[in-house]
């Protein structure tokens, strides 16, 4: 099975090949890895190659964890740098308004592109799932939950679950349907030494999240999955009003978000999401709806991030309160909302707009290199 970043390899190297057949395009193999032995390229040894393109579209930028791989790209070239010094280097990224990117170009004196790879991947990954019996229909759902709510991986970059789960626990939301790992699956941290990154703002964390019995699975399950390209805990999430959207960049100044963010979208299900600022009105601007006229969504434009996971679990809070009745009726509420994002996603308008925006993109390299 040939999967999405192959494909997208293959688009790019031919329009590349194409329109600028001096380029050489380095990318990152397999899926997932970002490091600098994960870098390969596509060149010809027939033309003399100057200017290249580094499409690293799939992870989000960590100084700390990637200026490896980005010297890496830098070596590669050396030999470029030095017969033509005015040769131009093009950073292809899916963060937008990010400061890391704007540091990262600044050092290598490389030019910023963009375009929403994680767009193209959900519509890949979740592709079909509207034509299955999978999926409860909106209209016919009992809601017997507040939200819904994955957290495997718990340490390194995405420790902002383990705040969230302190929330959870001091606020008595944990009879929902919530996973949680006791040792990240990744970093293999316990959970309790994450939570100590925490205590200088919340002393008793330690002592909260060593209250909850973990690990907490969902049903069906003897461990967290690994599940980010497909959809799955169909039942689970039918009865939910909410899926809580844990997104894998929570900190700083950029928007990056992933396939998990549409999980709820693809699911018919409304979602609270817990990413960076201003990350709902970015998925807005792709022509999706959120439901700040239905519930508080004030929690997207607080630019601190403690305070923003406050926000959020405040808000879940507030509707957990509520009585079963009332949750199903605010669910009513939310219908036309789920309607038109399922549609947006699955019936091919969010695919054109993401189709314009990639060809911009290409035109502008064109442009720049006229």
């Amino acid at each position: 099975m040939i999967r999405i970043d192959e494909i997208y390899d293959n688009i790019f190297w031919a329009w590349i090949n194409k329109h600028h057949p001096g380029y050489k395009m380095f990318f990152c193999d397999p899926f997932g890895r970002s490091d600098p032995e994960s870098i390969s390229n596509y060149g010809r040894e027939d033309i003399h190659e100057h200017n290249y393109i580094f499409f690293f579209d799939q992870e989000p930028i960590h100084l700390d964890i990637h200026l490896s791989t980005f010297n890496h790209i830098i070596w590669s070239t050396l030999s470029i740098y030095e017969s033509m010094p005015g040769d131009i280097g093009y950073l292809v990224t899916s963060e937008k308004n990010s400061e890391t990117v704007e540091r990262v170009c600044k050092h290598y004196n490389w030019k910023s592109l963009y375009y929403f790879f994680h767009g193209w991947a959900a519509l890949d990954w979740y592709r079909g799932y509207d034509r299955t019996f999978l999926i409860t229909p909106w209209t016919e759902r009992k809601i017997k939950k507040t939200f819904f709510s994955a957290n495997r991986i718990i340490g390194g970059k995405r420790q902002h679950r383990v705040l969230m789960l302190y929330h959870f626990q001091r606020l008595g939301l944990m009879n929902n349907w919530i996973s949680a790992s006791a040792v990240c699956p990744v970093e293999n941290t316990s959970i309790i030494d994450i939570a100590k990154y925490y205590e200088q703002q919340y002393p008793d964390i330690v002592d909260v999240i060593s209250g909850i019995e973990l690990p907490k699975h969902f049903p069906n399950e003897d461990s967290p999955r690994m599940s980010s390209c497909w959809l799955d805990q169909f039942d689970i999430c039918a009865e939910s009003l909410i899926y809580h959207v844990s997104e894998t960049v929570y900190v700083g100044r950029r928007l990056h978000l992933t396939e998990k963010t549409f999980k709820p979208i693809a699911l018919g299900m409304p979602f609270v999401l817990s990413g960076t600022a201003g990350s709902l009105e970015y998925l807005r601007s792709y022509g999706f709806k959120t439901f700040g006229n239905i519930w508080d969504e004030s929690y997207d434009k607080e630019t601190d991030d403690i305070r923003r996971a406050e926000k959020v679990a405040d808000l879940l809070k507030s509707i957990d309160q509520l009585s079963e009745k009332q949750k199903q009726e605010l669910f009513e509420q939310t219908w036309p909302i789920i309607e038109h994002n399922w549609n947006h996603f699955y019936r091919g308008n969010f695919a054109d707009v993401l189709w314009k925006e990639l060809v911009n993109m290409l035109e502008q390299i064109k442009t720049w290199c006229a």
